[in-house]
């Protein structure tokens, strides 16, 4: 069995609006505004248009000893809100 895969949409298909310590991230294809904090932006801009695996998204950030567990969470989340897709 394979990976479980993560994708955002392409940058334009997302606004965001930095508010101080949170951003205003709106989907443009549900036309939802999101309040979210770091490191979803980051995430976000990471996951642009590619599929990723938590792995390589660990790679990216240079996670050392990472909370895989917490990682996992966040991607739930931003799956569940309908922020990224999510294939395994």
């Amino acid at each position: 069995m394979g990976a479980t895969r993560y994708r955002a949409p392409q940058a334009s298909d997302l606004l965001m609006v930095h508010l101080d310590e949170l951003v205003a991230v709106f989907h443009r294809a549900s036309g939802i505004t999101h309040l979210v904090a770091s490191p979803v932006p980051e995430l976000l801009t990471a996951l642009s248009g590619r599929w990723l695996t938590l792995d390589n998204i660990e790679q990216e950030f240079e996670l050392v000893d990472g909370d895989r567990t917490g990682l996992a969470a966040i991607m739930d989340e931003l799956a569940a809100a309908g922020l990224i897709e999510r294939r395994a």
